[in-house]
């Protein structure tokens, strides 16, 4: 649903009211793909991952602790970098809103689709 031009009057004032205040921070947080907020945190979990081998391997040598340390370390971020691959490429929840205009408005849910189905087939009988 568009903003009223009301609402879009109100909104580009609190954004250059924002510009005016801290100009940096405002550079800083506008980002033109959000794609690449994404691909940053897709890089520190690679990396995190990295260093939970590391801690495992540490763990089996040392002291088994660390190595249950390294395997967590390894598991969260797995999971951390797979949402972000995942809203990178636009199969998360919260997709980029760059991505999110040229496909649909509204994203439907399984139980709708589930529904949807469900219609057809009684429907068609």
């Amino acid at each position: 649903m568009p903003l009223s031009e009301h609402e879009q009057r109100l909104l580009d004032q609190i954004e250059q009211a924002l510009y005016a205040e801290d100009p940096k921070w405002a550079n800083a947080v506008r980002i033109s793909d959000p794609r690449s907020h994404y691909k940053r945190r897709l890089v520190k979990a690679s990396i995190g991952f990295a260093l939970g081998v590391v801690l495992l391997m540490v763990g089996v040598i040392a002291n088994p602790i660390i190595g249950v340390a390294g395997f967590v370390v390894m598991l969260a971020t797995c999971l951390w970098g797979l949402s972000s691959w995942k809203r990178m490429n636009g199969f998360g929840g919260e997709s980029p809103p760059a991505q999110a205009r040229g496909r649909r408005q509204q994203r439907r849910g399984f139980m709708d689709r589930m529904e949807e189905r469900w219609r057809r087939r009684t429907d068609e009988r």
